[in-house]
């Protein structure tokens, strides 16, 4: 026999299961549904790049589902076939800019040759190209922190872990001097982003190379 407080305990594991399965079930109902042709695919494309672009000149709350799919010049049924909610997508898109973005760099790095601190400069100089293509990215970056903050915290961790990774792997070439560590990477990252800001987005004729390298001199000199 179960005493009260027994009974309490268990009622209130019971409400916990219970409350973290409708959290996982609505987590659920906001993932993208995986299109199963190649139709399908480039039509969630069309979408996710639509929203990039209304979502970059309005802004969340301005945009709707109807100017969205109008953009992308897709029925409005097409869309939920994809996407849940206008939330749901914009989940979905952050998910997919931070991705674009990892693969943007990614085979830069991998073609590289040279030193860890130059792949860094690489690197920033990849994602100031991103930037300037892709500026939307900013504003719909920036609104995630309150419209989908899990992937926005995501995008920034996800970044600088592989930054630290790099770092990690060139300490342990003896290609650097000090043992890196979170605040590092995060260091860079944050670096990488305003330098992305100021002259991949406000100054659209600036010389991205003389910023990357200017920028890559910081990290393998100092100021001192």
């Amino acid at each position: 026999m179960v005493g009260k407080r027994g009974a309490s305990a268990t009622g209130v594991a019971r409400a916990t299961r219970r409350m973290g399965s409708e959290k996982m079930d609505a987590a659920a109902s906001l993932l993208p549904r995986e299109p199963r042709t190649e139709r399908g695919r480039r039509t969630q494309r069309a979408i996710l790049d639509a929203a990039a672009a209304e979502f970059g000149d309005k802004g969340f709350h301005d945009s709707s589902i109807v100017s969205i799919t109008q953009r992308a010049g897709v029925a409005l049924g097409s869309f939920y076939t994809y996407f849940e909610s206008k939330e749901a997508l914009f989940k979905a898109l952050v998910q997919d800019m931070s991705g674009r973005v990892r693969d943007h760099v990614a085979p830069v790095l991998r073609d590289h040759q040279g030193t860890a601190i130059a792949a860094e400069g690489v690197a920033l100089k990849a994602f100031l190209d991103f930037a300037r293509h892709h500026k939307e990215i900013y504003r719909i970056i920036d609104e995630a922190e309150f419209v989908a903050p899990t992937d926005w915290q995501a995008h920034y961790l996800n970044t600088a872990a592989r930054i630290l990774e790099r770092l990690q792997a060139a300490r342990a070439k003896g290609e650097l001097g000090v043992e890196p560590n979170e605040a590092h990477a995060w260091a860079i990252m944050g670096m990488n982003v305003f330098l992305g800001l100021r002259f991949g987005v406000m100054d659209p004729n600036a010389d991205l190379d003389a910023v990357a390298a200017t920028a890559n001199a910081l990290l393998r000199d100092g100021l001192g």
